[in-house]
């Protein structure tokens, strides 16, 4: 069974604060929610897809939204060139799809890293009106359109863990 000690720190975002703080805030906690909704559980339950016909699993969501930090954050904030960990042009969805024979303690490691690495980036810059690499349809793309893309990124997913992990084994919360 894997743990998860830092989803035991989650903390609420504060109510009034400045734009940059709030925004850290609630992405750093919708970072952490999606560990506390997987921890306590079996490798095999984080691997579980129990809401057929979707090949949702909570490690999938994990892995995707390890994903989704590099690329926003390390591709196209910074403009570094990194390869998938999970997906190929061949498996497209591999970070949800290619589950079963994956290493939870190293998925989970890969995205504590990938986080850690990314909020070092984002510190980098202090302007959030400052313009990123364009996304792949054109558009230009600024610091502050990232953290909200991220923060509702990891709303929807996490909405999505609620589901499975109640469905798993009955636990809810916010």
């Amino acid at each position: 069974m894997s743990e998860f000690p830092e989803a035991t720190g989650r903390v609420d975002p504060p109510y009034v604060a400045g734009e940059r703080t709030m925004l850290d805030a609630w992405l750093d906690f919708h970072r952490a929610t999606l560990l506390w909704k997987c921890e306590g559980l079996s490798d095999a339950d984080l691997k579980r897809r129990p809401v057929s016909p979707s090949s949702l699993s909570l490690l999938g969501l994990v892995r995707h939204m390890t994903e989704v930090e590099r690329s926003w954050f390390r591709r196209y904030l910074a403009g570094e060139e990194l390869p998938p960990l999970y997906y190929s042009d061949a498996a497209p969805d591999g970070d949800f799809d290619s589950v079963e024979a994956a290493d939870v303690d190293a998925d989970l490691a890969a995205f504590r890293d990938e986080v850690a690495v990314c909020r070092q980036t984002a510190a980098r810059y202090d302007d959030l009106d400052m313009l990123a690499a364009r996304d792949r349809r054109g558009y230009d793309l600024s610091l502050r359109w990232i953290y909200l893309h991220m923060i509702e990124e990891y709303a929807r997913h996490n909405g999505h863990a609620d589901l499975i992990r109640e469905s798993i084994d009955g636990a809810t919360g916010e």
